[in-house]
């Protein structure tokens, strides 16, 4: 099978490609040389003739998104329509990447992904619009909705916590934002295992369990033997940030567990991956 994957420099589309280079044909795509949001990706894609084309490339600064929402909808929505007609005039199937914060919070308990979304921050926003220009163009899609990614590659959460830790003595996180840490090896692993099915659709693909931000650093901190850190708990007023995620947005993977797809309990996955880094 011959893949095309968006974004292959970032910290998911790096998993991706190591793990199908070993049995399919792998092509990226990325900045400079590549952009999505240029409508000549259009006939580039179909000139590649893939069998499948993963769209991990994404403007994923949330805040960022929130200070320049003009770039949020170019890269997110224009740029997911540009490689959706590119996988419509090569006749692919297509995956896109998507996010929990295409929901608002305020359920209460895990999204299925039957609910109805309803985001409250451009990112989201941005993202839902990629989604609806994939249901509208193509026949044969996925939409895997994701959370709180880390990985080797790129800047994450799990690395700004351990930075900070080693130049200050007390971090400050919040504690009333809950949702799933995502390990990109895994998250990987999951996306290889749904396209060799074929079986199209919408899924939430998140490690298992969930915990809030505060939660999240405290177990960096202590998997990643920063100890004599001190860590303050504080609520999402008390940090100032341009934009406003939602507050509870854990993932049910409903339909991907239907078909024995599921990725192991989050601190598993950051155990694992803070040891790999020794």
């Amino acid at each position: 099978m011959r893949i095309v994957i968006t974004g292959i420099k970032g910290q998911l589309g790096t998993e991706l490609q190591r793990l199908f280079s070993g049995e399919h044909e792998v092509l990226g795509l990325d900045l400079p040389e590549h952009d999505v949001t240029d409508v000549q990706i259009i006939d580039h894609i179909a000139e590649l003739e893939p069998n499948l084309l993963i769209h991990a490339a994404a403007m994923t600064d949330v805040d960022g998104c929130a200070r320049n929402p003009e770039a949020a909808y170019t890269a997110n929505a224009l740029g997911t329509r540009n490689v959706a007609l590119g996988c419509q005039k090569a006749e692919a199937d297509m995956l896109y990447v998507s996010t929990n914060e295409v929901f608002d919070g305020a359920k209460g308990s895990p999204y299925w992904e039957f609910d109805e979304p309803n985001p409250i921050n451009t990112y989201g926003k941005s993202k839902l619009a990629g989604e609806r220009y994939l249901q509208t163009l193509l026949h044969c899609f996925y939409i895997v909705r994701t959370s709180w990614l880390f990985g080797k590659v790129g800047n994450n959460f799990v690395k700004k916590i351990l930075s900070l830790a080693d130049g200050e003595g007390k971090l400050r996180v919040v504690t009333d934002e809950i949702a799933s840490p995502t390990y990109t090896s895994d998250l990987a692993q999951a996306i290889k295992q749904l396209v060799e099915r074929q079986i199209y659709g919408i899924y939430h693909l998140t490690n298992a369990g969930a915990c809030s931000r505060f939660d999240f650093a405290r177990s960096i901190l202590e998997l990643g033997g920063r100890t004599g850190v001190s860590l303050l708990p504080i609520s999402s007023e008390e940090f100032i940030r341009d934009s406003k995620p939602p507050r509870q947005s854990c993932l049910y993977n409903f339909c991907g567990q239907a078909l024995g797809i599921s990725l192991r309990p989050w601190p598993e996955a950051l155990a694992a991956f803070l040891n790999a880094d020794e």
